[in-house]
């Protein structure tokens, strides 16, 4: 039997952008591929380009010469193909050139840019890093199209880009224009995915640059102005064969059982729960019992092997290294069940399926303790909400004060010049100057940086300030209406509607939330507290885009999909593009300001809030307060009521209070004779009568009825008192 425990994410299913791996590397043949070497200098020689110039010819064509020659040497049908032979990117060949010419390594330099100017070669992207040319850059922009550059330059400061951030897309352009041949306005959408996985093969990194590059070329019209790059980029949605290949099952007939089973399932799931699906069975469950049990090859598994996959999935280390119970065992169990019954009922319609139809290795009884999981796990979500809730206040009192105060410093450090010192709040500030522009693609915008003058401590305030205005958007619109998270990222301008009463007449604004989880639109009345943030968002948005909220599609994580572009409200500026605020960057902000607040439990310790927290907050004081729980639910988005139910954490007052109406409405309907105040004398029996209950159960905790183990004192007294130890109403 193996132990153990199975890991957290038992297997990652790749990156979610897409890398073109097949279009590293490529080799492009320039125009000129097939002319021999004097017809090549002559070329050279004769070209009007170089007339504007100012360079030392002579230097250049001895140069372009001596590559040339050495380049014949190598053999080939043409100059691109003998540039591969020689390996040409590596450089290493410029030592062989100077020996064999003697010339100056810096006239092979020269030489080697003429000849990749004129498109005689077209050097593969490792070449340009480590090559020593300093006249590349400047010569491919006033020889390969300077109005293009013109054009990119004027739009680089349109949309607000950087000095630096100009340069790197700059780059990327010129890089890209030299490898392939082509003017910058020639280029076109594979040239980018070319550059990126070219570097990806060096770096295993993202190049950076290319995506501010694409829209420079997407600005001047280079490019369709529709063209998204981070679409094109994005993986999508996965095939059901791509999502098992990822677990890299080590049995081709069990891989195709999973295939086919989970092409069956999916068209009745959304795409997030499908995932969730193939998860639990192909990585939580099948592939820990290969890397276990090696050689395993049928559905049909041993009792042992069973056993120890079960201990193992009752376990899972966290990334703390911690080992802890894990939560979803009985919902991985249901499902691995689900699959033997699911192929056992499909088998008598389909025989296809009869040879995989086996008992199921999960049975019926070991899923009865999934209604008492799910009982705990409501009580700790009951717990942590009776926790947080009274909370609530001093965090939205927290996230409003730091919203204001990051903004006015910003204000306040925006009109003072760099160097400047300025008060705010009894402390004083030095504006300091922005060294490295390159974090300005955080917001898209220049950095403001100040330094506590006291303390030395420098503060970013630019991202501060946007950082604390989205926390405190995005905790009160969530305490103000109960929305799931991906329903408040969705939510766009075109939501907010009103409707007129018919009986007054009176407008009342309404907030639509599309559809989410349940796939069904509901509104929601918007009450002044609302009106007043949602107000606030729409005129920062407007203030900071020339006054419209910009329209943005929005990429949907969880479904692997892009929607159309729409005035989104939780939009911010993300280097040179608007994008809608992620889920990672929703629980961020929240996090900073739970921990600015120092919001602790009982015990002390620091108290965390997820965004749903907030969804069961909102039900638990809706509910409190008199709303009606169906009414809850219809608010909530709830097709149940027992969902809305078990949102809603009773505190303990609530819960004394309410028995107390309870008892105050029936004796009103009760005859007041059944409710008098008892007299003295029954008060006494009553206690008395107590007393000798309580003598006759015994203080010991023993079963009612049975002999007291401290031998039998009670028992003997009542006895020689006369009373029947076991009481004389048999009770």
């Amino acid at each position: 039997m193996t132990l153990g425990t199975t890991s957290r994410n038992p297997r990652l299913v790749g990156p979610q952008t897409r890398r073109h791996e097949a279009l590293a590397n490529q080799v492009h043949i320039g125009p000129y591929d097939e002319l021999d070497l004097p017809a090549v200098m002559r070329m050279i020689q004769q070209d009007p380009e170089w007339r504007i110039v100012d360079c030392n010819n002579r230097v250049r064509f001895q140069g372009a010469e001596a590559v040339l020659s050495w380049l014949q040497s190598k053999g080939g049908g043409g100059w691109q193909e003998r540039w591969q032979k020689g390996d040409g990117d590596q450089l290493g060949w410029m030592t062989d050139v100077t020996a064999e010419h003697m010339v100056p390594r810096s006239t092979v330099t020269v030489g080697m840019s003429s000849l990749i100017l004129a498109r005689v070669i077209l050097p593969g992207y490792s070449l340009f890093t480590p090559f020593p040319s300093r006249h590349l850059t400047p010569l491919t922009i006033q020889l390969r199209g300077a109005e293009t550059f013109r054009a990119t330059e004027q739009a680089a400061q349109q949309i607000g880009l950087t000095h630096d951030q100009y340069t790197r897309a700059r780059g990327v352009l010129i890089r890209i224009v030299l490898h392939t041949g082509r003017d910058p306005d020639q280029l076109v959408a594979d040239d980018f995915l070319e550059y990126r996985a070219s570097m990806f093969t060096r770096t295993d990194r993202a190049p950076t640059g290319v995506h501010a590059a694409w829209e420079l070329l997407r600005r001047i019209g280079v490019l369709s102005a529709d063209a998204d790059l981070r679409q094109l980029l994005r993986r999508g949605r996965k095939s059901t064969e791509e999502f098992v290949d990822s677990y890299e099952v080590r049995s081709s007939t069990i891989r195709d059982v999973f295939v086919r089973y989970l092409s069956e399932k999916r068209s009745a799931l959304d795409y997030a729960t499908f995932r969730g699906l193939t998860s639990m069975l192909v990585g939580q469950f099948w592939t820990d019992i290969e890397a276990h049990h090696p050689g395993i090859d049928s559905l049909r598994l041993p009792r042992a092997v069973v056993t120890a996959w079960k201990e193992r999935l009752s376990t899972v280390v966290d990334g703390s290294g911690q080992q802890r119970t894990r939560r979803n065992r009985f919902e991985v169990l249901g499902r691995v069940r689900t699959f033997y019954l699911d192929i056992a009922q499909w088998a008598i319609e389909d025989p296809s399926w009869v040879p995989w139809v086996v008992p199921s290795p999960i049975s019926k009884n070991e899923l009865a303790g999934k209604k008492r999981r799910r009982q705990l796990t409501a009580a700790r979500t009951h717990q942590r909400i009776r926790e947080r809730l009274p909370l609530l206040p001093d965090l939205v009192a927290v996230a409003e004060e730091h919203r204001t105060c990051t903004g006015e410093l910003l204000s306040l450090a925006a009109e003072t010049t760099v160097g400047g010192e300025f008060d705010h709040d009894r402390r004083r500030y030095r504006r300091l100057p922005v060294i490295n522009s390159v974090q300005s693609s955080k917001t898209g915008r220049g950095h403001v940086l100040v330094e506590d003058v006291t303390t030395g401590q420098r503060q970013n305030l630019t991202v501060a300030e946007e950082e604390g205005f989205w926390a405190w958007a995005v905790i009160e619109t969530l305490r103000h209406t109960g929305l799931r998270i991906e329903e408040l990222l969705e939510l766009t301008h075109l939501a907010l509607v009103s409707y007129t009463l018919p009986k007054t007449g009176e407008l009342v604004p309404l907030l639509q939330v599309v559809p989410s989880k349940s796939n069904e639109e509901r509104l929601l009345l918007v009450s002044p507290e609302l009106a007043s943030t949602l107000a606030t968002i729409i005129t920062r948005l407007r203030r900071l885009n020339a006054g419209v909220v910009p329209l943005v599609a929005r990429y949907d994580s969880l479904e692997a999909m892009a929607g159309p572009p729409l005035p989104h409200l939780f939009q911010r500026k993300q280097g040179i593009r608007t994008a809608v605020i992620s889920f990672g960057y929703a629980r961020k902000v929240i996090s900073q300001t739970i921990q600015r607040a120092d919001l602790r439990d009982a015990a002390g310790r620091p108290l965390r809030y997820t965004p749903h927290d907030f969804r069961r907050m909102f039900a638990t004081e809706a509910v409190g307060s008199g709303l009606p729980v169906h009414i809850a639910a219809k608010v909530l988005g709830h097709h149940s009521i027992n969902t809305t139910q078990s949102y809603v954490a009773v505190f303990q007052d609530e819960l004394i209070q309410a028995y107390r109406s309870f008892l105050d409405h029936r004796r009103a309907l009760r005859p007041t004779t059944e409710y008098r105040e008892p007299t003295e004398q029954e008060w006494q029996e009553f206690q008395q009568h107590f007393e000798l209950r309580k003598v006759a159960l015994g203080t010991c905790a023993r079963p009612y009825g049975t002999p007291c183990r401290h031998e039998h004192a009670p028992l003997t007294e009542l006895t020689t008192a006369g009373i029947d130890p076991i009481g004389a109403d048999g009770q």
